[in-house]
This record gives structure tokens, sequence and C-alpha cells, in this order.
């Protein structure tokens, strides 16, 4: 790319810090917050960490409306820690003998500032301060209004610290997109605080933007994202206190089902632990409601599920939430559903994990579009298509494995959407974010692929690069290395 037009994309995404790096642990980025539902004056939420040693810190906005630099309410921090773990016992979950555990985490500050009275869809810039002196500067934009176009990259399955997280990031750069949203498996490979230093936040804040290093999105492109399998799903938390960190680290809407820590409702944190007073104390009120939310964005609604298997989507508590939240958003032009496991997958891995089928019901009766999943480490687009579950052979709805036995419908008419509308949910399998990619041999065999699969690419790590403007979506698979790889239209 030409020196001048990476000149003009730094501008756009304008960031720098303003002194030594070691002010802070973790740089300022940008997270939706606990704001569901579009406002006439926008808000987004500012985070950073350091050491634990309280400092006069203080948070300045300027939109196009300031003719100077206007004062946030005053930050506040939470402090954030995690004690060593204990040794693995040889066979238990799956531990071998030698398995090491985590090193204690220092006790240190998390900083949450509101930055308010944002002009949707509006550029603005923003600046950290310490003692009055600025430290820290960088440029965004407000959430987009009903009225106005937006763009979003999405992208699962990504914090393994690899050569190809560092590419899928620089072309997210690229992209220019309006926010990032990561359906779950955020970071590898057990969500742990010590996993999001050295795989997501040097990737995603890096100061300069390279496909080797990463880039500067977190500052300016407020992340969004689902919680994975490998974000809260571990059972050994003794052994990593660490743990949870999604909890931890992201502010996100807290409009889920607030429902007690019975079996199948919510996650739960197993085991007895001197660091589960620690957590609960820095989690709240995050923990364990923020797994489960939806928030508008432009003219679309989303509703973000924990699809992890200690959730039970057949609680009836569950399911009521669901409908009722997606028979709210009928107003809303477009409506998305996003979780980790995917229901329709054609891949070796991971296919007998179809339990989330049972929701299909649920979405079509609520008019969902797309339904974004991850877990599957490559790109996967379903057709058009509705589906009817129906028992097992031994009356259950699912077996075992989680496999779920039913009845589908596909539209095939539908093509890349120039023609046609489309009869039914598509299902988006986007995890070729970063990690590892699976099953690279069956892109080139169709006969592998299940009857609901249109197209499948597994070869390379990928994103989801999403344009909405009124009633036409569009959607356009993008490689590492900015290849298109597939693309559709939905036209209203």
């Amino acid at each position: 790319m030409p020196k001048t037009s990476i000149a003009i994309l730094s501008l756009i995404l304008a960031s720098h810090a303003l002194q030594a790096a070691d002010t802070f642990l973790e740089k300022p980025y940008l997270q939706l917050g606990n704001s569901p539902k579009l406002a006439a004056k926008e808000s987004l939420v500012l985070l950073w960490h350091t050491e634990n040693t309280p400092a006069a810190w203080t948070v300045e906005v300027k939109t196009a409306k300031d003719s100077k630099w206007r004062a946030m309410a005053k930050p506040t921090s939470t402090v954030v820690s995690a004690p060593a773990g204990k040794p693995a016992v040889a066979g238990k979950n799956g531990a071998k003998k030698d398995a090491p555990a985590s090193a204690a985490i220092d006790a240190h500050l998390v900083y949450r500032a509101h930055l308010t009275g944002l002009v949707p869809g509006g550029d603005f810039q923003y600046r950290v301060l310490n003692a009055g002196k600025p430290v820290f500067e960088a440029s965004s934009r407000a959430r987009k209004s009903a009225t106005q176009a937006q763009r979003f990259v999405l992208f699962g399955d990504c914090g393994q610290k690899t050569p190809a997280e560092n590419a899928v990031a620089y072309q997210a750069y690229l992209a220019k997109p309006d926010f990032i949203f990561i359906p779950g498996d955020i970071v590898y490979t057990s969500g742990r605080i010590s996993e999001y230093r050295t795989n997501f936040f040097p990737q995603y804040n890096a100061d300069e933007p390279s496909a080797e290093v990463g880039a500067p999105l977190l500052r300016s492109v407020p992340f969004i994202a689902a919680p994975g399998n490998h974000d809260t799903a571990l059972l050994n938390y003794q052994r990593f206190p660490d743990a949870l960190a999604y909890f931890l680290y992201w502010d996100q809407p807290l409009n889920g089902p607030d429902l007690p820590p019975t079996e199948g409702a919510t996650h739960r944190l197993t085991g007895s632990t001197e660091a589960q007073p620690g957590f609960l104390a820095a989690a709240k009120p995050r923990y364990p409601r923020m797994a489960n939310y939806s928030f508008d964005y432009g003219n679309a609604h989303w509703t973000v599920l924990d699809a992890n298997t200690y959730m039970d989507w057949n609680t009836p508590a569950l399911r009521e939430w669901l409908q009722k939240d997606l028979a709210s958003a009928q107003s809303a032009t477009w409506r998305f559903v996003a979780f980790h496991q995917p229901g329709f997958n054609s891949s070796h891995h991971h296919f007998a994990e179809q339990y989330m089928r049972l929701l299909s019901p649920v979405f079509e009766a609520n008019k969902v579009d797309v339904v974004f999943a991850g877990h599957v480490h490559n790109y996967q687009r379903s057709f058009p298509m509705t589906f009817v579950p129906k028992p097992q052979a031994d009356g259950k709805m699912q077996s075992a494995k989680g496999e779920v036995d039913g009845d589908w419908t596909l539209d095939k008419s539908f093509g890349d959407g120039s023609t046609a509308k489309p009869k039914g949910v598509i299902y988006i399998v986007s995890g070729a974010g970063g990690a590892g990619l699976y099953d690279p041999e069956q892109q080139a065999d169709p006969k592998s692929w299940q009857p609901f699969t249109d197209k499948f690419f597994s070869e390379v790590n990928s994103m989801s690069v999403v344009d909405i403007d009124g009633k036409v979506f569009k959607l356009r698979q993008v490689s590492s290395t900015g290849k298109e790889l597939d693309s559709f239209r939905i036209s209203k």
C-alpha cells in the first residue's frame, strides 16, 4: 500500500501515546458499555489498566460541536488480582500430572471512564490525563443512528498470538469499521488475565498498523463480544484463578436474563478457592449477567447469547427472555443473533455440537436475518433455511454428544442475493480470526459438506466485513491477505 494511503488511514484512526508506555499496563480501549439502546446523545466506555497505584486520572472529549476539550465524569477503578493456581490433579478434568498452574497476578487497577454527549455517528477525539498532564490521545466514532449507514467487522477464535491473528487485525484496520464483533474464543486457551496481556491487547492495540504486529484498533474502534468456551467454560478455576477475565476486562450491556445460579440457567463458579471472593468483587455487576445481552446499532438489533454447555436454552426463563427480546425488536430493519457454538456446521471439528439448533424456531418466528457464530476455525455460509427439531429415538431433543435431529428446508434460489430474497435464516460461521484452521482439506471436497452448507473456506484465516445501508445488507468474507472469498447481499 502507498505510504500516503497508510498516512490517511492513520489519521482516520489517529492515536498516539504522549508519554512513556509504562504509564499503562494496558493502554486505553473502547467498549459499548451498559448502553443497549440508541440515544440522541451517545456514549461509550473507555477502559485502561495501571499498576495498583492510585493517580489523579481525568478524561476529556472533543466533538465537532465542542469548541474546546470537555471534561468527563471522574473515572472509576476496580482492583483486580489473582493468587497463584494450585497444581493440577493427574487425570482430573483431563489434567496431566506435570500440567503447570498459573502464576499469581499482582493487584492492578482497571479504570472506566464514560464518554458522554457524543453525536450519533460523529467523529470525536478523547484524551487521558494524569495529574492534569495529557498522556494518551486517540480518535473514534460514536454509535450510528438508525438512519446512518454502518460497517462492522466480525471474526471469532482469534487471540492465540499467531501471525494470522496479526494479519487479520491489520485487515480489520484497513476496513475502517464502526465496530468489531467477536463471536467467542477471544483469547486462548483459558480466558485468563495473563493471556489477555500476551494474546489480545498487544495485537489489537498496537501503536503502529502492520500485518506483522496488528493494529491500533481497540483505542479507536469499540469491540463487542460473546463468550466462547475458551473464555468462560473453564472447569478448573483453582488451577487458573486468573480465568474469567471476560467479566473483568469487558464492559457490555447488562440487560440479559437475571437468573439465580441454578443448574443450566447461567455460569457457576465451581470449587472452593480463595480467589472467588476477589473475583466476584471485581466482576460485579457483570458476572454472570454480561454473558447474555442485546443491543442496537444503527437500524440493526443484536441478540448475544452464551452458548456454552453449562447453559440449557430449554430452560423456560431463558427462552422467555430470548423470545421477548426478539419480539421487542420487530421495528428494527435488521435482526442478528450471535453466539459461539454453531448449530449448523459442516466441519469435522465440533460437528456433533448441534444443540443451538433447538433455538431455530424462535429465530424464524421472530424474523431473524442472520445468525453469526465462531468455534469452528474456518468460514461457512448456509443456504437460507428453516429447521424443525424433532426428538431423538430416546425421546430427548438432543443426544449426549449434542446432536439434534430435525428437518430443514433450504432456499437454493437465493444465490448471492442479487435477484432473490432469502426464505429463512442464513447461518454464518466466521471462526478463522487467527487460531489454527480446521479441516482445510474439506474446502475442495463439497461431498463432505452437509446439505445446508452453501460456501466453505477453510484454507485461509479470514474475517467478515458487513455493510448495512438502509434496507441493504452486504457481507464480504475477506482473507488475512485481503482477498475476497465470498460475498452476498440481502435486500428488503
